[in-house]
């Protein structure tokens, strides 16, 4: 065994040990290290245990007998981790670069600060109702090393990415990239520098050439006052602007546009997913399928057979007039706004979690039109009843079960309680899903 044969992995999380799985399977000799404790970390030692895989917890030591270390996206480029390994000269990429090098198949890259989940499951939606076989993977629940190598070459894979993972690419380079949108997100990672985020969104494109395709959102500020010099041909998508490349919506149908000649490919009364920022998911995509080749028949069949993704406005019952909505995956101001402006109805909304340098201005209008109450709770509860409490009416409640049965009792029949937190789950919960899912428990429960 040869320490070019050791795949070092960091993070014992989904990514890490699919990462170890996918570098056994190509007979290399993966090594887990995380510095979280042995109790923290029990299942997965329970997993690597049965892999015969080797791992060390509560410490990073042994990580540094390896040809490569391959980098979980939880874990930040500067840490201290990731400098001793430079120091000794061991290369890190992340687990995307790593998944990528084994992988054959054609690539969608999705990112952007929202909508990139919705996205992603409907370009693979489409390509199921095209017959084409796909997966998708990325920051979506399914690690890119599970399935990078059981694809072939002309097959997809549709890969949702978020700025971590872009952050440690080198030569990962998808066929098709889109860049839906970006507003200020995960600055605290970032040395709050918004600058730094958008530069690290922008890698999606960095290492296409003249045979890809980047496809951005045209009506987006900041896409266009940054967008770098790349070879990919550009295709955009606008939700007021006729495009001369890209799609467009106008007089309730969406077109496509080749060299400034548009072409229907239908009406949006037939989308299953409705308002605005789903409208922009549908835009996106429909330039992805044009650049496929598929038809317009089946465009249309995955546009209007689309079912939403799970915590992403997900409506979970009804009670006595109250309609309970799990939106989870609002883990930032500006999926909390999209959620607000999707409801007519009176909406009694759930905030709070980890704050990643919120700007609540950028809901206020929409909290001030719609929201008759603020429940929060977690680390930022006082921030925001500090930002609110004079605004519209807001508590801090002891729990997150306390939320919810408190928004119940007080609502009226007509009204929504609506978990769009705007904030990351970390304080209290591993992940937006399973706040989500506690979310739909506890009301299921009532």
């Amino acid at each position: 065994m040869t320490k070019a044969n050791k795949i070092g992995i960091i993070g014992a999380g989904r990514s890490g040990i699919a990462a170890a799985k996918l570098a056994k399977r190509k007979g290399l000799i993966p090594f887990v290290s995380d510095a979280g404790s042995v109790e923290k970390n029990a299942q997965a030692a329970e997993e690597l245990n049965k892999l015969g895989i080797d791992y060390e917890f509560g410490k990073h030591e042994k990580i540094f007998d390896s040809g490569l270390i391959v980098l979980s996206p939880g874990v930040p480029v500067y840490s201290e981790v990731v400098k001793t390994a430079e120091n000794k000269g061991v290369p890190v990429i992340g687990e995307i670069e790593f998944a990528y090098g084994f992988c054959d198949a054609k690539i969608i890259g999705i990112t952007g600060t929202n909508g990139k989940t919705t996205t992603t499951m409907l370009a693979s939606h489409l390509l199921d109702v095209a017959e084409i076989k796909n997966s998708y993977a990325g920051n979506i629940g399914i690690a890119f090393s599970d399935v990078a190598d059981k694809l072939g070459k002309n097959d997809f894979v549709v890969l949702e990415l978020s700025s971590f993972q872009l952050d440690t690419i080198k030569e990962f380079r998808p066929n098709i990239a889109a860049l839906l949108n970006i507003t200020p997100d995960h600055l605290n990672r970032y040395e709050n520098k918004f600058e730094n985020y958008v530069a690290s969104k922008f890698r999606i494109a960095e290492n296409q050439t003249e045979d890809d395709y980047f496809v951005i959102n045209a009506g987006d500020e900041t896409i266009l006052r940054n967008l770098p010099a790349v070879k990919s041909r550009v295709y955009g998508f606008s939700l007021n602007e006729r495009l001369v490349n890209g799609s467009f919506a106008e007089n309730g149908k969406i077109y496509f546009s080749e060299s400034g000649t548009p072409e229907e490919i239908c009406d949006t009364e037939t989308l299953s997913l409705k308002g605005e920022h789903n409208l922009m998911n549908y835009l996106a995509v429909t330039v992805i399928a044009k650049k496929i080749g598929i038809e317009n028949d089946k465009i249309q069949q995955a546009f209007s057979t689309f079912k939403n993704v799970e915590h992403r406005l997900e409506f979970v019952r009804e009670i006595n007039g109250v309609k309970f909505v799990n939106d989870s995956k609002a883990t930032n101001t500006i999926s909390t706004y999209y959620a607000l402006r999707s409801f007519e109805s009176p909406v009694r909304l759930i905030l709070g979690g980890r704050d990643k340098g919120n700007d609540y201005n950028e809901i206020l209008d929409e909290v001030k039109k719609r929201v008759v109450k603020i429940y929060t709770t977690g680390e930022s509860a006082e921030k925001i009843h500090s930002f609110f409490s004079e605004k519209v009416e807001t508590e801090i409640y002891p729990s997150f079960e306390d939320v919810i049965k408190s928004a119940y009792r007080e609502a009226k029949p007509g009204e929504i309680v609506l978990l769009s937190p705007a904030c990351a789950s970390f304080d209290l919960f591993p992940n937006y899903e399973e706040r989500g899912k506690t979310f739909k428990k506890i009301v299921n429960g009532l």
